[in-house]
């Protein structure tokens, strides 16, 4: 874990000036957590899957950006959830990322909203859950 508070805390706190309080929201421990690394193994990203199918708390270190640690990290937690037995995920995108959710199959619902003074669309995925 902290190694996802340190990606996080530069991420959000840092870079972005989200208040630690709304960062540190008490989740972490019911949630299953990915990583990404580089191939010399330092970490440059994170993301979180909550038990009830909200992926969140998506940051990638701006050098990396761009660079497929957002979506290798979606995958897996896509995979966490279809294994978890969810059967949709949705998100808070904040705007300037919909584009990775919306290739991966999300859909937008709703309008805008501001969320800790950033704007972020609600998306969501149904989960296709074969018995083959």
């Amino acid at each position: 874990m902290a190694q996802v508070r340190a990606i996080r805390q530069q991420v959000f706190i840092d870079e972005q000036g989200i208040p630690e309080q709304l960062e540190w929201d008490g989740r972490d421990p019911g949630c299953i957590h990915v990583l990404a690394f580089t191939p010399e193994g330092e970490v440059v990203g994170t993301g979180r899957l909550d038990i009830d199918g909200r992926i969140g708390r998506m940051a990638v270190l701006a050098p990396w950006r761009g660079r497929g640690a957002g979506t290798a990290m979606l995958n897996e937690l896509l995979a966490a959830a279809h294994q978890s037995g969810c059967r949709r995920v949705y998100l808070h995108a904040q705007e300037n990322a919909q584009s990775l959710y919306r290739r991966a199959g999300f859909l937008v619902q709703g309008e805008p909203y501001l969320e800790a003074g950033i704007r972020h669309v609600s998306m969501e995925m149904c989960l296709n859950h074969s018995n083959t």
